[in-house]
């Protein structure tokens, strides 16, 4: 049996018994992009992670609410609009729209309850910032509106920074300041600025600073107190800081009860950064849209989830081209029982090990297998409720994997053996299927082998016959030439007693 759920709280910097504030439920508030240039890789980190343990969660009987917010209010969002001469909205709504298909061919998207945009939500807004004013938290410069950061004596308690070291947030230059680490609730329209991102307030036209924003519309969907805040580690400090801030000081209550934080996508050891001018061409490459033409999504969700959500992404073509070749050890194996069964693993996928338990008096062979899938269960079960380690879980799935395969050579299943051993390894490839889904992965079946169009078929036997008569004639490296130019093709050849196949991959 599964233990119990624990998460690392960066609030309290240790792993903690994950009980909710409501039995049964649970609400999960995660900071989504800022929509003024189109998303990278880094971007669909946190859908992906959330949505994997939204449905790890659903699994283990939760009902779990997840809300990722669009900002589609802010200053980078206005200087990018005016440097291409069109509407900050008509910019926001498009880059929108290309960061909402990304995460839709991710399998990250059907899981968000609700997407809220800060332009929807001003009164929201507004109102936690007068509640934050009446309650002496904040002050009134000129028609902006400063988070006094002295008055709260528990600001730094996430972050842990001492006085002297908070100063992410600090604009020196900023009139109407009593301290330079105070930040802007509501910043106080410009006359160059559009006039579309100038709303009315109690302080004049203007628009909210960002930190508010997440505070507001965490709390309008989830509550003054909900379960868990998500997002990057490049946010703790200074943006979920004054999250914190914000909403218990404006409501007297405590925030969010767990802070998760997941590590930041790397490109040759470097964080992912839009300013960073040696990056530019690599962040070309990276940008989702960009990846989804040449890699499935599936595959990008693989790639994120085999690494634990607390460490570091790195992204290479090396590391992506590895993680392909271990995805397709699964789809190997489900054409394989396919294959053998003429049954597809992806169909009546078993919600427990009932079913494949029940078939243990089959044969010794099939009995210890059977032991095995149990054995890897738990394994990946333990690896989930250790704050959601995808990446350990993936491995047992591995393991499975192997041991599947095993079964099915030493029974000798390719094109032999009885129904029943055929059976236990159709019933043992669910199971691996089952918990596939259960982080989002094996949704649909893989592209089958050789599905392309009659003519691409035929063109792909030629090419096969012709690599098979130079192994035929020992002419090794013509065959290793034609195995290498079809990899930079994406076409894997997997060779078989009964012959080759060939797939696309990625």
């Amino acid at each position: 049996m599964p233990m119990a759920i624990r998460v690392y709280n960066t609030l309290t910097n240790q792993k903690e018994p994950f009980k909710p504030l409501q039995p049964g439920k649970v609400g999960i508030y995660v900071c989504g992009p800022t929509v003024y240039k189109n998303s990278h890789i880094g971007h669909a980190v946190g859908p992906v992670i959330f949505d994997a343990i939204k449905r790890y969660l659903t699994s283990r009987g939760f009902e779990v609410t997840l809300v990722i917010n669009v900002t589609d209010v802010e200053d980078k969002i206005i200087a990018e609009s005016l440097a291409q001469g069109r509407g900050p909205f008509d910019l926001a709504k498009e880059v929108t729209e290309n960061y909402l298909q990304a995460i839709e061919l991710l399998d990250a998207r059907s899981g968000i309850d609700h997407l809220p945009k800060v332009s929807t939500h001003m009164e929201d807004i507004i109102r936690l910032i007068e509640r934050i004013i009446e309650r002496g938290y904040a002050y009134v410069a000129d028609g902006d509106v400063y988070f006094d950061v002295a008055e709260d004596t528990a600001y730094g308690k996430l972050s842990n920074r001492k006085t002297d070291e908070q100063s992410g947030q600090c604009d020196l230059n900023a009139g109407g300041k009593r301290n330079p680490r105070d930040f802007a609730l509501w910043k106080a329209a410009k006359p160059e600025e559009p006039e579309e991102v100038k709303f009315d307030s109690p302080w004049g036209k203007g628009r909210p600073g960002w930190h508010i924003e997440c505070s507001a519309m965490s709390m309008r969907y989830l509550g003054e107190t909900f379960d868990i805040h998500g997002g990057g580690v490049d946010l703790i400090f200074p943006h979920h800081e004054n999250e914190i801030a914000q909403a218990e000081c404006g409501t007297g209550k405590p925030f969010a009860k767990y802070w998760m934080h997941n590590g930041l996508t790397r490109f040759n050891t470097k964080k992912i950064s839009k300013s960073d001018a040696e990056m530019a061409a690599a962040l070309e490459k990276m940008i989702l849209s960009t990846l989804l033409e040449e890699y499935s999504g599936e595959l990008l969700r693989f790639f994120i989830l085999s690494t634990h959500y607390r460490r570091p992404i790195d992204f290479s073509d090396e590391e992506l081209e590895a993680k392909k070749k271990g995805l397709a050890t699964f789809h190997r194996l489900v054409e394989r029982i396919e294959r053998i069964t003429d049954q597809s693993p992806y169909d009546k996928v078993p919600a427990d090990i009932g079913a494949l338990q029940t078939l243990a008096s089959v044969s010794a062979g099939a009995k210890q297998l059977i032991d095995e899938v149990g054995q890897d269960r738990e394994r990946y079960l333990r690896a989930m409720d250790d704050d959601f380690n995808t990446a350990a879980a993936i491995a047992a799935m591995f393991d499975l994997a192997g041991r599947i395969n095993r079964y099915v050579d030493t029974q000798g299943l390719e094109g032999g053996g009885d129904e029943q051993q055929r059976g236990v390894a159709l019933e043992a490839t669910r199971q691996l299927v089952a918990l596939g889904r259960m982080i989002g992965l094996f949704l649909r079946p893989p592209p089958a082998a050789g599905t392309d169009d009659a003519l691409c078929n035929d063109l792909m036997q030629l090419v096969i016959d012709v690599r098979a008569h130079c192994r035929e004639h020992q002419d090794f490296a013509a065959a290793d030439m034609i195995r290498a130019r079809l990899s930079d093709l994406n076409i894997t050849l997997e060779d078989r007693p009964d012959g080759t196949l060939w797939r696309r991959e990625g």
